[in-house]
């Protein structure tokens, strides 16, 4: 008689020593079963690989690897935008470095840039009063910059803002007229915060030295070659713009603040040039297009404002004062 076959399933125990590696976790390659998890071994140990090199080779594995990557010019130019915004950042509260080798290099485009030490000075204290109150990324403090160094120049000099933005940009600076207004706005909106409120007198005065100014600087670049037919030397040329400077100022005196106030006061100035040139003997000395060349206002701007001092005033050759 034959024997039946034992059908139960046959107990299967493995001895685990057919064991890898596998994701971090030791395995049993026969059964499967996950023997030991490796995760935190294996950090501790990929870890101290890195750090087997000396201190000096490890050095030098970075060098290398920063050489390589400066040879992309696109990486070396954010690097350098990074350097330069380090410099900027390190000498915004020291020694104004960085700002006075832009200031020089706005002076190196021959386009008449006048900041001698007193006005850079006067730059230098106002941009470091406003980043005391103000923390701007790089290129904010780039315009801020720009925009302290426009207020401070654009009474004094017949450059037109174009052409300083113009010269800004050769020099790298991403910046346009609308971003110089605004700038030159939250500058002053700072300084107004921490500055006691003006009296209408004070503003009165502040405006009306301005125009004596301007009117000075405008007068005295008119050469004595562009109108030397009409004096016998040059002492009687100083001496008729002494007596124009004189005039102006009692001008300016019978003249309120409020007829003032809202006009451009470098365009009034060059009405008021042309104004006070039409009360000598000769009318023909101080042309509009005489002025228009040492002021920049077109003719028809200093027309305008002309007309505006004649109905202030009355007529030039019948003032009185």
């Amino acid at each position: 008689m034959k024997k039946k076959k034992n059908h139960a399933p046959e107990i299967f125990t493995c001895s685990h020593k057919n064991v890898k590696q596998d994701s971090g976790f030791i395995v049993c390659q026969d059964c499967g079963l996950i023997m030991e998890d490796n995760l935190a071994f294996e950090s501790t140990a990929s870890t101290s690989d890195f750090y087997t090199d000396s201190q000096r080779d490890y050095e030098r594995r970075i060098n290398i690897s920063n050489s390589k990557a400066l040879q992309d010019p696109i990486i070396k130019e954010k690097y350098d935008r990074i350097k330069t915004l380090e410099k900027w950042f390190r000498d915004y509260k020291s020694d104004f470095t960085e700002q006075k080798k832009t200031i020089e290099l706005l002076k190196s485009h021959s386009i008449g840039l006048n900041i001698n030490n007193v006005k850079y000075k006067e730059i230098k204290d106002r941009y470091l009063k406003y980043n005391k109150y103000h923390h701007h990324n790089y290129q904010n403090m780039v315009i801020i910059f720009l925009a302290i160094v426009w207020l401070e120049i654009k009474d004094i000099t017949n450059i037109r803002i174009e052409e300083f933005i113009k010269v800004s940009r050769e020099l790298g600076h991403k910046i346009n007229k609308k971003m110089v207004n605004n700038a030159m706005l939250k500058v002053k909106r700072t300084e107004k915060i921490f500055k006691d409120k003006k009296s209408a007198l004070d503003l009165e005065n502040e405006i009306k030295n301005k125009i004596k100014i301007v009117f000075q600087k405008d007068l005295n670049n008119i050469s004595f070659k562009e109108v030397q037919e009409f004096f016998s030397d040059k002492i009687e040329y100083e001496k008729t713009k002494i007596e124009m400077l004189l005039l102006a100022d009692k001008v300016l005196n019978i003249i309120s603040y409020n007829q003032i106030q809202n006009l451009n006061y470098k365009a009034f100035t060059a009405g008021l040039i042309y104004y006070v040139g039409q009360t000598l003997d000769n009318r023909k000395i101080f042309t509009q297009s005489l002025i228009e060349r040492t002021s920049k206002f077109s003719s028809t701007t200093i027309r305008k404002k002309y007309h505006v001092l004649k109905d202030l005033l009355g007529d030039p050759q019948n003032l009185e004062l």
